[in-house]
């Protein structure tokens, strides 16, 4: 069954821009993975919510999408082939009509006649895995690639991961792609894997880090310098501070992908630090403390 971008956006085929970014970030959030943590069917729906926006958000894609449907990708082939045989097309349900009988398999397959030789099928998604660190997730990072070329070869392509990137997240790279048989190249996509991290746990945009103190620290209350992953800052711990206790430090987390200059938060949470050997004026402070029922 043909995919209908419109409806996995849920919007109407003349939805303007705004509406089709708001209902592509209403829905990437409720099925986001960190939401939906091994879950199959979000995941899935996530990958098509992407798809979907890619095309829709692109005022070429779209408009090619609005007039092939699901072989939007091959637009430019279909009406070179019409063009070289005087045919005439028009937009008629999901699929599209000509005025004369021509084969779309003929024009899109891998050894067409359409131009008396061996027809080059742009490839619909070319993907290129890439590993950051969280910190280069964190400030953006280049990497150097070695793609293939248009003849076997490779090439060397220079690309830019954009701050706030997550696991999974696709980056587009325009024109970057296979070429196809006449010329024009297609999208490369960067699927990016963010390595953990030894001091934080990311979710979402925001981050969680375990801060140590000292025993009496939480007990009597004071001041804890927490790391964050750009600075250091001070937090102060109320007196009765129970161990575990989390402490939201807004605005130090993941910058957001959508906009950068925004973050998410960071959480510390508070670990009392035990001493490990006991000299015997802390014990016998400490036997005091039981007796008094501490």
């Amino acid at each position: 069954m043909a995919k209908d971008y419109y409806a996995t956006l849920g919007v109407g085929r003349t939805a303007t821009e705004k509406e089709i970014r708001s209902a592509y970030r209403r829905l990437a959030r409720k099925h986001h993975p960190d939401v939906n943590p091994n879950d199959k069917a979000s995941e899935a729906l996530f990958k098509g919510i992407n798809a979907a926006y890619d095309v829709l958000s692109d005022a070429d894609k779209r408009k090619k999408y609005d007039r092939y449907g699901e072989n939007w990708e091959h637009a430019d082939e279909i009406e070179r082939a019409t063009r070289g045989r005087g045919g005439r097309f028009y937009r008629a349900g999901p699929s599209v009509q000509f005025g004369e009988e021509i084969d779309l398999g003929e024009i899109l397959g891998g050894f067409g006649n359409v131009f008396g030789g061996r027809v080059r099928q742009r490839p619909a998604v070319v993907e290129q895995p890439v590993e950051v660190s969280l910190d280069e997730a964190f400030g953006g990072a280049t990497r150097i690639l070695l793609v293939e070329g248009d003849h076997g070869d490779q090439r060397r392509l220079e690309v830019r991961i954009p701050p706030g990137v997550d696991n999974g997240a696709r980056v587009r790279i325009a024109g970057e792609g296979q070429a196809g048989f006449n010329g024009q190249r297609g999208d490369l996509y960067l699927v990016v894997r963010v390595r953990p991290h030894a001091r934080f746990e990311r979710k979402g945009d925001d981050l969680y880090t375990d801060v140590d103190v000292p025993l009496t620290v939480p007990v009597l209350g004071g001041e804890v310098e927490v790391q964050g992953i750009d600075k250091k800052v001070a937090l102060r711990l109320p007196a009765g501070t129970q161990n575990g206790q989390t402490f939201r430090l807004a605005g130090l987390g993941m910058p957001k992908l959508a906009d950068p200059k925004k973050r998410g938060d960071l959480f510390a949470r508070v670990r009392a630090r035990l001493p490990a050997k006991l000299g015997e004026r802390e014990r016998q402070l400490f036997e005091q403390l039981k007796e008094a029922g501490v």
